[in-house]
């Protein structure tokens, strides 16, 4: 299925005020390749599905499914001194 041109511009808004919103995201990822990622990702949807998902809620999936992606391989740049003071945090010690 493929998205509506009203779909795809409503979530490559979402994506845009997410990055204007959250550093996190402009550090961690391309914003061209996240829009494409979510469009790739949400274009399997119908269009009665997607015009289903309000607003708040598709920017909510849109944010979470980006925060992973973001932090995901954040403990490959840590230090071993860092790993191991997160692994102790983990693990309450």
């Amino acid at each position: 299925m493929t998205l509506t041109t009203a779909d795809s511009k409503r979530i490559a808004n979402i994506v845009e005020t997410l990055f204007e919103e959250r550093e996190l995201l402009r550090d961690r990822l391309d914003k061209t390749e996240a829009t494409q990622k979510m469009l790739d990702l949400f274009g399997d949807l119908t269009p009665k599905e997607s015009q289903s998902i309000s607003d708040a809620e598709l920017t909510y999936r849109i944010k979470s499914i980006l925060v992973v992606e973001a932090v995901s391989g954040t403990l490959n740049d840590l230090t071993p001194e860092q790993i191991r003071m997160f692994d102790e945090a983990v693990e309450g010690r």
